[in-house]
């Protein structure tokens, strides 16, 4: 199953890469859309980690497309390998995913800046670090590197998260507009703190990263198992956090050309 996986884990690549450029909430607000075209990313976005073979009536149930409209779309897909279909008829992502997904996290230069942060944190905190961008109501895991422990938080690059709980989402609210009086200390600080918001078993703290020019970029995350993660566990890893975005803040609009 690594294909599958490697696939869908692209797949996710991809779609934290939307953020970047513009929401896919923008783009359907644009007067020139190809139905067809949207119809069939719909198909792609059914698929996640958890997820990566889906029947056709899987598809026809989460995208609420006829059985045969949804035929005529993955044949589409699979001719230009977006998607790959088994003889006993399962549905997967096809390498064409792959090779793009490589093609953007080679041109996100940001990796190469922000991946030894959060090595450097999660060794330091023993807990799990991540980086999270905002996708219209979601957050994504853009970069993670899980804790050396054995019982861990885990989470996958790319995966989507709910974005009104965990303390990364309340940040990214924070910073992209939300006007929700209830994030302005937020907003003040730059930081977040969060226990059992998302699963009753795991805390975690967060914290804004920004560019010189000020631009927000995206959250600085540590999580862990809430017993383990305590508070004194916690202002310290909010201490390395603050100052891993700090020491970030004058390498990124280079990490960004």
């Amino acid at each position: 199953m690594r294909s599958a996986n490697a696939g869908a884990e692209a797949w996710g690549s991809l779609r934290a890469g939307v953020h970047e450029r513009m929401r896919f909430s923008d783009i359907m607000a644009q007067e020139n859309r190809v139905e067809a075209v949207e119809r069939a990313l719909t198909i792609l976005n059914c698929f996640t980690p958890e997820r990566d073979e889906l029947e056709l009536r899987d598809l026809a149930k989460a995208t609420g497309l006829y059985k045969s409209t949804i035929l005529r779309l993955t044949g589409s897909l699979e001719r230009f390998g977006y998607l790959q279909r088994s003889a006993d008829g399962v549905y997967r992502l096809g390498p064409t995913l792959w090779r793009l997904g490589a093609l953007y996290q080679q041109g996100f230069a940001l990796a190469e800046v922000i991946r030894p942060v959060l090595r450097r944190l999660s060794e330091e905190s023993g807990e799990s670090a991540s980086f999270y961008v905002r996708e219209g109501a979601v957050r994504i895991c853009l970069f993670r590197h899980n804790s050396s422990q054995a019982v861990r938080h885990h989470v996958d690059e790319g995966q989507q998260l709910p974005l009104d709980r965990g303390a990364a989402g309340h940040v990214l609210r924070a910073f992209t507009g939300s006007e929700d009086p209830a994030l302005s200390e937020v907003a003040k600080t730059g930081a977040a703190a969060s226990q059992g918001e998302r699963d009753p078993n795991t805390a975690s703290i967060a914290v804004a990263v920004t560019a010189t020019d000020g631009s927000f970029l995206g959250a600085l995350a540590i999580s862990g198992l809430a017993n383990r993660f305590d508070a004194e566990a916690q202002a310290r890893a909010l201490e390395m956090a603050t100052q891993a975005a700090a020491d970030l803040r004058p390498l990124l609009p280079s990490a960004l050309d």
